[in-house]
């Protein structure tokens, strides 16, 4: 048989691509987790976003549509909103996770993303930027403190004092009625979210999640302390928080409390937003939205 050069060319094409098939399918098989699930949207420089507590990737969909240019990878843990438990069914939650996100920023191939992590999302940040800082360029952390347990047990309280208080909240969370805790997740939705038209979607997140999940990690929160690790963070950090309505401290004395505590990273930008609850992207989402672009594009 005769091949015309149009030919030639399309059997040396079949041959380049059939040599090349297991490499491409290779690199082309898909990550697999049983503790997270990751999508991807949109194009350009990688990002990571991390949502918080019960939470799923519809904290970030607002910010992902208003700053385009950057592929987004949006995280979701296992147990949260509707999610099955898989490996999430017991023991610690967020250091496990955090050591799946490093690995899944390494499987992927991605070069040291920025990290964006909301709430629980910001102390699985912490631990990626600490315990694996080449996996990552930049660090934000939304509203959290790297020492949850101090919040609710009291300033300086001690480890046991604050494991008391993270076991008491568990059996609290795990013993509440349905109708208790459909009007516990109310009360902290409200609370969380000052943009009435917002909190339906939390609502449904928080209540689709896994009980036993949810009042794991919760503990967790507040047993960990990250300040000691702080030091061994070497990337840019940027902390944006607020002040709970709930905290009766003048404005300078709970500023200094968040500076305190964040001192030991070397280097670090921080910022009170005001006229906002937890929920920052959905309160101030101009201001949210101008301090991610800048954020992101900060050389």
């Amino acid at each position: 048989m005769r091949h015309t050069p149009t030919s030639r060319r399309a059997v040396l094409a079949a041959a380049v691509c059939a040599a090349f098939l297991p490499l491409t399918s290779a690199l082309a098989a898909p990550f697999e987790s049983s503790r997270i699930s990751v999508r991807t949207e949109g194009a350009g420089p990688d990002v990571v976003l991390i949502p918080g507590l019960n939470s799923s990737p519809r904290a970030w969909a607002t910010t992902v549509a208003a700053v385009p240019g950057y592929r987004y990878h949006l995280v979701q843990v296992s147990g949260f909103a509707g999610q099955p438990a898989g490996g999430n069914k017991e023991g610690n939650v967020a250091a496990p996770v955090a050591e799946e996100i490093a690995r899944y920023i390494r499987e992927a191939g991605l070069k040291q993303p920025a990290v964006i992590g909301h709430s629980m999302g910001g102390t699985m940040g912490m631990m990626l930027a600490a315990r694996h800082p080449e996996v990552l360029s930049r660090l934000m952390v939304v509203d959290m403190y790297p020492y949850l347990g101090t919040f609710f047990a009291g300033p300086g309280a001690a480890p046991d004092k604050v494991e008391a208080v993270a076991n008491a909240a568990m059996v609290g969370i795990r013993s509440a009625s349905p109708e208790q805790r459909a009007k516990n997740v109310s009360d902290t939705i409200a609370g969380m979210v000052d943009t009435e038209a917002m909190r339906a979607g939390a609502m449904a997140d928080s209540s689709a999640s896994d009980l036993d999940v949810s009042s794991r990690a919760f503990r967790e929160l507040l047993v960990t302390n990250l300040i000691p690790e702080l030091p061994k963070i070497t990337k840019p950090v940027t902390v944006l928080y607020v002040q709970p309505k709930g905290v009766p401290l003048p404005a300078e004395q709970f500023d200094y409390v968040y500076k305190s505590a964040y001192a030991p990273v070397k280097s670090l930008t921080l910022k009170r937003i005001p006229d906002s609850a937890h929920f920052i992207m959905w309160d101030q989402p101009q201001r949210f939205q101008g301090e991610v672009k800048a954020f992101l594009a900060a050389p």
